[in-house]
């Protein structure tokens, strides 16, 4: 298990807690210890609130949470005692951890210190289980098939996938390399027939690189094929943000902010070919990344209907 912290508004700084950060004189910090993930357990947590400040820290209150439906008790301690200058207070909450769930988890824990005239937070995430290898090995579809073997297909939910004839046609072949949005993405080193994209689960991948966003290659088996990704940096922090694709037919193909790539006519239905006089296309969105920092891993989407064929820096 591998203990990483991220900091919003404040440093986490105090014996025995971890600290990405240097301590900033006059700020209030605010440390959450490491939590015991071996469930079902009923796991103590210490909170440390440091007063870096010049003043008294007076009226504090300390406030704990963890995941969602994860119960925590006391909801709030209360410090009877100010803080002095250059001191600690810590307090004790216990939380109910579950059992472990199968595969790679992220948990994340937030503490909120009150005091007279403001308030600081701490956040930790800490890590169980082992994270993807990569988004291939994130492939749960099929997505892209030959005409003369359409049964594997299944993009939509209806047998119905894209043909790799009219893809090569348009310069699109396995292991090919498509440009979009400043970035160049490879397209999966997949045979047709075989699973060729990411589409739901929420899975967590290993993603080296550094830039200014992160660009997304897919198409949507539905119009509301929107979701969120989360971006975890080398350095312990993260960020979130949400994109979508169009439908790959019968929708506008700007819709959520998108940028087709890629069109061809028809698709492959269980019947084979058909339904040429329509186009079947794939799309290009991006969310921001911190430029600053290394990215280390991404945590796909659990939107079912949005289909991940590629991801890269720009």
């Amino acid at each position: 298990m591998k203990l990483f912290a991220k900091v919003c508004a404040v440093a986490v700084l105090a014996a025995g807690l971890t600290a990405p950060q240097a301590s900033a004189a006059g700020q209030v910090e605010v440390g959450i210890s490491t939590v015991d993930l071996a469930g079902p357990v009923i796991a103590r947590v210490k909170v440390t609130v440091k007063n870096n400040t010049a003043t008294r820290l007076s009226k504090l209150a300390v406030s704990f949470r963890g995941p969602v439906g994860w119960t925590v008790a006391p909801e709030v301690r209360t410090v009877k005692d100010a803080v002095k200058p250059g001191a600690s207070a810590v307090v004790d909450f216990q939380i109910r951890v579950p059992a472990p769930r199968a595969g790679f988890t992220i948990r994340t824990f937030t503490a909120t210190a009150s005091y007279a005239g403001g308030e600081a937070t701490g956040t930790s995430s800490q890590r169980s289980g082992t994270p993807l290898p990569n988004l291939a090995a994130a492939f749960n579809n099929v997505g892209v098939t030959n005409e003369s073997a359409p049964a594997p297909g299944d993009f939509d939910g209806e047998g119905n996938s894209f043909s790799a004839q009219r893809l090569a046609a348009a310069g699109v072949t396995p292991g090919s390399t498509v440009s979009a949005l400043g970035a160049t993405l490879k397209w999966p080193d997949a045979q047709p027939g075989t699973k060729d994209n990411a589409a739901g689960g929420g899975q967590t991948v290993q993603f080296a690189g550094q830039g200014q966003r992160l660009v997304l290659l897919g198409s949507g088996s539905s119009q509301a094929a929107v979701g969120t990704v989360t971006i975890w940096y080398a350095d312990g922090t993260s960020s979130t943000g949400s994109f979508g694709f169009p439908n790959w037919s019968f929708q506008d193909a700007g819709a959520h902010g998108a940028t087709q790539v890629i069109s061809m006519p028809g698709r492959n239905t269980p019947g084979g070919y058909a339904n040429a006089e329509y186009q079947y296309r794939v799309f290009a969105n991006s969310v921001p990344l911190d430029p600053a920092k290394t990215v280390e891993l991404i945590t796909l989407p659990s939107t079912g209907s949005l289909h991940l064929f590629a991801a890269a820096v720009a």
